[in-house]
């Protein structure tokens, strides 16, 4: 029988295995221009450091309990209510899944 640990283990490589795959699809170039894009467009509301401003902040530490679907959406899909908009139309899902891996990891230089 499965213990509850090996279970849970199982449970978050599912989860999180798609999204380290669909990451590592996009193009060294893109991935520049991706890390362009978090540091200027993110960064005018999140802080050039993404520390925060009108935006919550972005660091490794803030983002490590949202799971890699709840940020997808709200970069996705925006935040109603607020300036946060949406990126469907301008990023695709395995952009908005490397990016996600990027805030959640550290940023990297592309390569």
């Amino acid at each position: 029988m499965l213990n509850k640990s090996l279970i849970s283990y199982l449970f978050v490589q599912i989860l999180i295995f798609p999204c380290a795959v669909l990451a590592t699809e996009v193009s060294i170039d893109r991935q520049r221009e991706l890390l362009h894009l978090i540091q200027h467009d993110c960064g005018s509301c999140h802080g050039m450091t993404l520390k925060g401003g009108l935006g919550a902040p972005l660091t490794t530490e803030k983002l490590q309990d949202k799971s890699h679907e709840s940020l997808s959406s709200i970069i996705m899909n925006g935040v109603e209510g607020t300036p946060m908009p949406p990126w469907k139309d301008i990023l695709n899902e395995k952009e908005i899944a490397w990016v996600v891996k990027q805030l959640k990891t550290g940023l990297s230089d592309g390569n």
